[in-house]
């Protein structure tokens, strides 16, 4: 299917679309009608102003943007971004541990450890499972 019949039938199905709703709109029927011309007018008046070649240079555009940013988002690049969020997170953890220590209440201590130890585990076996997809 060539790029303007695509178009055409967008167009159609759009102008479809909003004579069903005006049809369906509870008025009399030459009110319907009246309101169904003017937005048929409306929208061949609006037509005119669309610049298909721009819309499509458009949609190329964000099209190759997205390309380029799923082939920048290899394994290499999300491991080391995990490995920089695990950092921040034991760095978090580590400022949590502290803090309840300096508090000096043991059952935040003993909470504040168990968070540590589980956040350690978690984001090793995240980190194992990016480097053995890396490979």
């Amino acid at each position: 299917m060539s790029k303007k019949k695509g178009f055409g039938r967008f167009l159609t199905g759009a102008l479809v679309g909003v004579g069903l709703g005006v049809l369906f709109a509870p008025k009399k029927g030459s009110e319907t009608r009246k309101d169904l011309k003017r937005v048929i007018d409306d929208f061949l008046e609006a037509l005119k102003d669309i610049d298909v070649d721009e819309v499509r240079e458009n949609i190329e555009t964000k099209i190759f943007e997205i390309k380029m940013e799923l082939d920048d988002l290899d394994k290499e690049k999300v491991l080391k971004i995990a490995k920089k969020k695990a950092n921040d997170i034991r760095d978090m953890v580590e400022e949590l541990v502290e803090y309840s220590v300096e508090k000096g209440t043991p059952v935040l201590e003993n909470m504040a450890n168990s968070i540590r130890e589980s956040s350690i585990k978690v984001t090793k076996e995240i980190l194992t499972k990016l480097e053995k997809a890396k490979n």
